[in-house]
């Protein structure tokens, strides 16, 4: 499937999308019969993909400290998210698709306006590295789970 190494994978809210992260960027294929359908190229491998719950926006964290937002259907890069100190490895979008969870190498994590590429917050307090970011379906709490043996719950901004 992807070139280069692959390092996460994720699918479009209608199924009909893969997003491979790799080594070189990121491959978009078909997830019917696995053709490659574009390829998004960076400059920095590519550790962490989702797509928006619309499908509309592909989010990809990066090696560079990055998080490269795309048009999911065009390719066209929307925006760069940068403030993370480390490579970005984890995503989650929240289920109205308004903010943007992520964590880069640490127990960070950061969240994001989508609509203007702004951070909005710093979450801080586990004392090993976060493994795992997930939205309520309410939008109001993100829970974290960590190699200190923790799940944290935070409050999310409205």
């Amino acid at each position: 499937m992807g070139k280069g190494w692959l390092v996460a994978v994720a699918s479009s809210p209608d199924g009909r999308t893969l997003a491979a992260a790799s080594s070189l960027g990121v491959y978009l294929y078909d997830a019917e019969n696995l053709a490659e359908v574009r390829f998004l190229a960076t400059d920095a491998s590519v550790f962490a993909v989702a797509f928006s719950p619309d499908g509309r926006t592909l989010a990809a964290g990066a090696g560079d400290n990055t998080i490269r937002l795309w048009d999911a259907d065009s390719g066209q890069l929307l925006r760069t998210l940068e403030g993370h100190t480390d490579w970005v490895n984890r995503l989650a979008f929240s289920p109205d698709g308004r903010l943007l969870a992520s964590r880069a190498g640490g127990n960070t994590i950061r969240l994001w306006d989508v609509a203007t590429g702004q951070p909005l917050r710093a979450l801080e307090g586990h004392t090993f590295s976060v493994l795992s970011v997930a939205f309520s379906p309410d939008e109001r709490t993100l829970a974290s789970g960590s190699g200190d043996g923790t799940v944290r719950l935070w409050g999310v901004p409205r």
